[in-house]
């Protein structure tokens, strides 16, 4: 008897076991919506800074700058923070592309959708670091650069001689520049030089930063042989690569078919525009061979101008069938080649356009010319609009406006950036620029810094 009691004692007990245990594992708690929701992780370049990565959310479907800049500072909050926001109304979705899509044409969909109007302008224009910050000269990228690129995430920066001191300070300040813009939008930074070789170099000629030296390319062009211009294309994007650097404004791809041109006598490869055309794609395919972006300029042709466009207006007298000719062959060539980059210049060209209005901001020269005529489906820049021919005449508003509105995808380095951002912002959001005419800039600007993202994924710039 003694023995059954203690065998329902031990029956009871076991029972009880297992009932404790089904009550355990139904009271663990079900994910909410928002943890069943794939989270999107942010890929950084494998050689930035040592940090967590973040998603990073965009700013709420402003209409306006004020909203937009309020919105932009709010990232989405870090693991130890997650409990507070998860199932927030208020909590958006990153702006990196859904982990589960490798397909460019779905990425740049999602990107599309997910970005404010405000962060699409941002894209469209490339300024110098100095302009988004409080800094005379800019040789780091600390919490001033990471602040201003939170508050508009700017396309790219580009640097000039004064920003780039050693090749470890360059390295640094362009790692952060590109750990900040990941955070802020899932996408890298335009880094951008003007490294051509000869009279137009950055770092060429640096003794900081130990290169060998590349001279002027009416030196290569006279040589006429193609494999040189090649080297240099590689020359090039190896120590731009290794740097951090991912698009050059070279090569220029002007035929000085004027002898008293003085612009670009020593940029250019020379008179023969298929010598001219040759060599600038060999330029391109050694930039590109090491990652780095390249740009043919300038457009139409700067070799055939009268004066200089840095410092006042500048024409050409010919006329579009004589361009044909001559000038516009290397950029044909670009053109077929898929150039990334095409720099438009501040030329004017009265016999095709009817009056002195400079081709970057000419509807007829970019939208009817060199898109619809000359086929060019790439990225459209302006050269820099800080220049006499544009600011001697035109407001940074105005000339911004103008040239989105002509068919340009990025506006290099206004004036005045805050007022020329502002001024497209607002046209945008007063439909005087239309919508889809941004997000065709943005769509050109995705699929380019989609390519360069694959690059730093796939092939780390080359360690020391």
């Amino acid at each position: 008897m003694k023995m059954k009691k203690i065998s329902w004692v031990i029956l009871c007990l076991f029972v009880l076991f297992l009932c404790w245990g089904c009550s355990s594992h139904e009271k663990e708690k079900e994910p909410s919506e928002n943890e069943k929701t794939n989270k999107i992780a942010i890929v950084t370049p494998e050689n930035g800074p040592e940090s967590n990565t973040k998603a990073q959310t965009p700013s709420d479907n402003a209409e306006n700058l004020e909203d937009a800049k309020e919105n932009s500072e709010t990232t989405a909050p870090n693991e130890n923070s997650a409990a507070e926001t998860e199932g927030s109304d208020d909590a958006e979705a990153t702006l990196a592309p859904p982990a589960s899509s490798d397909d460019p044409d779905e990425q740049i969909a999602y990107y599309l959708e997910n970005m404010t109007l405000a962060d699409k302008v941002a894209q469209m224009f490339i300024v110098t670091p100095e302009s988004v910050t409080d800094s005379s000269v800019v040789t780091v990228a600390g919490e001033q650069t990471k602040a201003a690129i939170e508050e508009i995430p700017v396309g790219g920066f580009v640097y000039l001689a004064q920003n780039l001191q050693t090749p470890d300070q360059v390295k640094e300040m362009l790692s952060n520049v590109q750990q900040y813009s990941m955070d802020r939008t899932g996408l890298p930074m335009f880094t951008c030089v003007d490294e051509e070789g000869g009279s137009v170099a950055r770092l060429n000629g640096n003794p900081n930063f130990n290169l060998n030296y590349i001279g002027n390319m009416a030196d290569i062009g006279s040589s006429g042989n193609v494999n040189e211009a090649y080297a240099v294309g590689q020359e090039l994007g190896a120590y731009l690569r290794e740097l951090g650097f991912n698009v050059d404004f070279a090569p220029v791809a002007d035929v000085l078919t004027n002898p008293d041109n003085e612009v670009v006598r020593e940029r250019s490869f020379g008179s023969d525009p298929q010598l001219v055309a040759d060599m600038s794609s060999a330029v391109l395919h050694g930039l590109r061979e090491n990652g780095v972006l390249g740009t043919f300029k300038h457009f139409p042709g700067h070799g055939a101008t009268q004066g200089d466009s840095h410092t006042g207006n500048v024409t050409i007298s010919k006329t579009w069938e004589e361009l044909e000719n001559a000038e516009l062959i290397p950029f044909h060539r670009g053109i077929e080649e898929d150039v990334d980059f095409i720099m438009v210049g501040h030329i004017s060209m009265p016999s095709e356009i009817g009056d002195d209005t400079p081709a970057s901001l000419s509807f007829r020269m970019i939208s009817e010319n060199l898109r619809d005529e000359m086929g060019y489906d790439g990225l459209v820049i302006t050269d820099a609009m800080n220049m006499g021919a544009i600011d001697q005449l035109y407001s940074s508003a105005d000339a911004a406006k103008k040239t989105i509105q002509s068919g340009t995808d990025i506006v290099l380095m206004p004036s005045d950036f805050p007022s020329a951002y502002q001024a497209v912002l607002n046209a945008a959001n007063a439909g005087t620029i239309p919508q889809n005419r941004i997000d065709a800039s943005v769509t050109r600007i995705l699929k380019a810094k989609l390519r360069i993202l694959e690059e730093m994924q796939n092939k780390p710039a080359p360690l020391e």
